[in-house]
């Protein structure tokens, strides 16, 4: 899996972190996403899949390997 954000896109929501910490923070002034993992390991995919899903705006993309 490799992830994607589009940080103009983002609104700061935290979905992302709170379902995926170890993939996703905020920045410290403006609560703007942070991609700290973009090819995360397999057991993070799920909740990697679930913080996309939720994501207010449509700012993380994600594409599977084969």
């Amino acid at each position: 899996m490799d992830i994607t954000v589009d940080t103009t896109l983002c609104c700061g929501a935290g979905q992302c972190v709170l379902l995926a910490p170890d993939v996703f923070d905020q920045g410290e002034d403006d609560g703007i996403v942070v991609l700290l993992d973009p090819a995360p390991a397999g057991p993070l995919h799920a909740a990697v899949r679930e913080a996309a899903a939720v994501c207010p705006t449509g700012a993380i993309s994600l594409r599977e390997r084969p």
